[in-house]
This record gives structure tokens, C-alpha cells and sequence, in this order.
């Protein structure tokens, strides 16, 4: 018999999706032909030859949240987990993104890229979740331990096509997976979510390639409006969501995980700082980091050179440690806190020269 842990889940036909083509998703822009998908070489690298600093050399600094905290945290407040897993007080419910509460972000416990801290609460403590918003079905997205810890705890699970067919597989109630095409989006309790656009890709196996879809998320809360990447390239995508939903309060940007060689899939901290302009965003979050090493640049480079150039261009950031509440309303830039804990004084930046590989 075959682990469970491998097991390939049916997905459901969704030929109908304009996103669609031959049983699987598609961007809406094809991969140029001068940028070839990454060679066994680039994987290798990346996999058994990687510098020291992609892993911090001390411990990061957490804020450990409680239970209680929670329970006493205003509306409208957020708190970031690790890479992409945040969770939003809004309407009264507690709302989770992408929840990664495992060790590694690998089908294999002992194997994989491995956390750089723990979260700032544990799955068990955690307050009743109104709901789970998923972007894709990567395993540093979507966590299937995570999952099943939560699924009785959370009333519904909101997911781009096909990665809702993954939860059912995997034990989730039916009534409680609701799956969206791109520009699909329901109501509940009064907040609006819509799945939106992104370039990326899917899977979870050597076969299930593109499967499922991928996407971005527009969260409306009356005047309150958010975004929350997902992962992503840059594209055109992001000047239409900014024209049909924008301005945003607060964009959650990938910023983090990029490598020359996949430009197409996943921004560069330049391209993370114009998609925010693009959607027309007043304050900007960087997410996607500070929490696995899943490329070559130093486990810091995603925040210093994110911080150099939302200077440059004029961008509201915000980058507050792993469990600091931010309040929506009125997000503060946070402390550059990552700076403390590199691992030689050389390498810290000096205040108004702060990195010199702001550019490409």
C-alpha cells in the first residue's frame, strides 16, 4: 500500500475554467522563451549547495502570543505566523492565510527546508477560525498537518480550484471547502473575498503538475481593503486587480524565495515594490520570508533590500517581528529587528546605505 503521505488526491474536472487547458492551469501569460524553467544544475544548488547565510545563525526573535492576547486583540487587527501564514480579526472571526505549522515545509518529516523559528502560538492555541484562505497547494502553503488540526476548528475553507478537492481527500467536511476560478469570490458575515490572478504553478508530486490553480486574494471589509499575494511572478494581472478593487490599505507581498533563474514564478524584491504600486497600495507587507530558506540570497536579503527601495519609490513598509500585532487602521513601519541577528557585525547595513544590491 502506498503512504498516505504520497498519496495522489482526485481532483475534480474543471476543464470549464478559462484558466484550463488539457487537465491543467495555466498563467495568462506564457513563460518567455528566453526564460527557461530551472536546469538539474540550478535545482541541485539549491538543494545541497547553498551558502551559510541562507539560514539565520542565531535564533530570531519572536513575540510568543497567547491564547488570551487573541481573545483581547481589537478588530481589525493582524499578526504575522511565519512566511506566509497571517492571521486577521475582522468582523468579529479570526481569518488564517496559508497556515504552515509544521517543522519543514517538505512531504517528508526529516527532510526539507526547515523552520528558522517556531510560531509565535501553536495550532492547539489557537482561537476558533472562521476561516482559512489558501492560495495554492505548495507544501510550504498548504500544510497538511496543519490541516487536519484545524478542520474542526474552522467553519469553512476558501481555495483557488482543485486545492479544495486536496482538503476533501484529506478528511475536510465537504460543506466546509467553498472553490473559486479567478474573479470568483463569496460573502460571509459581511467581508467579501475574492479569488484573484497569479503567475505561478501547482503540485504537490512528480505527476500533479499544475492540477490545481493558484491565486491571489482580495479581503473587502466595508472601506477596508486588502490583498494578500500569494506566490507569484510579476505580470500584468496586478495593475487590473489595482483597477477593479484597488486602493488597497495593505498589500501582502511575496518578498522572498527568488533566484534569477525563476523570475516568472516568484518576484524579485523590485518587482514585489511595483506590483504594490501597480494595485495601487498604501502600506506594504513582506511576506514569504524570515521563516524557510527556499533559495540562494541570505535569509535577511529579502527585508533590507525590500526596506531600500520602498524608500526609493516612496512606499509606506511595514515590517513588524513574527507575532506583533499591526493594527489595520493604522499599520506603524516596525522595527528592522532582523538586524540584530545576523551573523557578524560586517554584515549589517549601515542606516542610509542599506544595501548595495538594491537594483536586479
Amino acid at each position: 500500500m502506498k503512504s498516505s503521505r504520497f498519496f495522489r488526491a482526485p481532483i475534480g474536472d474543471y476543464s470549464s475554467s478559462p484558466q484550463s487547458l488539457a487537465g491543467r492551469f495555466r498563467n495568462l501569460t506564457p513563460r518567455p522563451a528566453h526564460m527557461p524553467e530551472p536546469d538539474a544544475k540550478v535545482l541541485w544548488n539549491v538543494l545541497f549547495n547553498k551558502p551559510s547565510d541562507t539560514v539565520p545563525a542565531a535564533p530570531l526573535p519572536v513575540l510568543p502570543l497567547s491564547r488570551a492576547e487573541l481573545d483581547a486583540a481589537p478588530e481589525r487587527s493582524l499578526f504575522r505566523l511565519g512566511h506566509s501564514t497571517v492571521l486577521l480579526k475582522l468582523r468579529g472571526g479570526w481569518w488564517l492565510t496559508d497556515p504552515v505549522f509544521s517543522d519543514r515545509a517538505s512531504p517528508l518529516p526529516f527532510a526539507g527546508p526547515k523552520r528558522f523559528h517556531a510560531p509565535p502560538i501553536s495550532l492547539h492555541e489557537l482561537p476558533p477560525i472562521r476561516g482559512v484562505i489558501l492560495s495554492h497547494d505548495h507544501y510550504d502553503h498548504l500544510d497538511r498537518v496543519a490541516i487536519g488540526a484545524l478542520q474542526a476548528r474552522t467553519e469553512v475553507f476558501l481555495s483557488p480550484l482543485g486545492v479544495g478537492d486536496r482538503l476533501l481527500a484529506w478528511g475536510v467536511p465537504a460543506h466546509k471547502v467553498r472553490q473559486f476560478d479567478w474573479w470568483q469570490g463569496t460573502e460571509i458575515d459581511g467581508l467579501r473575498l475574492t479569488a484573484t490572478p497569479a503567475q505561478h504553478f501547482s503540485g504537490r508530486g512528480l505527476r500533479d503538475g499544475n492540477r490545481t490553480l493558484w491565486s491571489s486574494w482580495v479581503i473587502e471589509d466595508d472601506e477596508l481593503r486588502l490583498f494578500f499575494s500569494g506566490d507569484t511572478g510579476y505580470f500584468d494581472g496586478f495593475a487590473e486587480i489595482g483597477r477593479r478593487f484597488g486602493p488597497f490599505d495593505l498589500t501582502l507581498m511575496e518578498t522572498g524565495a527568488y533566484n534569477e533563474h525563476w523570475p516568472y514564478v516568484h518576484m524579485h524584491p523590485q518587482q514585489t515594490v511595483q506590483a504594490h504600486i501597480d494595485l495601487q497600495g498604501r502600506w506594504l507587507l513582506p511576506i514569504h520570508n524570515g521563516t524557510f530558506d527556499l533559495a540562494m540570497h541570505a535569509w535577511h536579503e529579502p527585508f533590507e533590500r525590500v526596506l531600500g527601495l520602498a524608500g526609493e519609490r516612496g512606499v509606506s513598509l511595514t515590517t513588524p517581528m513574527m507575532g506583533e500585532r499591526l493594527d489595520l487602521n493604522a499599520p506603524h513601519p516596525g522595527q528592522h529587528w532582523w538586524r540584530a541577528h545576523l551573523a557578524s557585525p560586517t554584515e549589517r547595513p549601515v542606516e542610509g546605505n542599506r544595501d548595495a544590491a538594491t537594483s536586479s
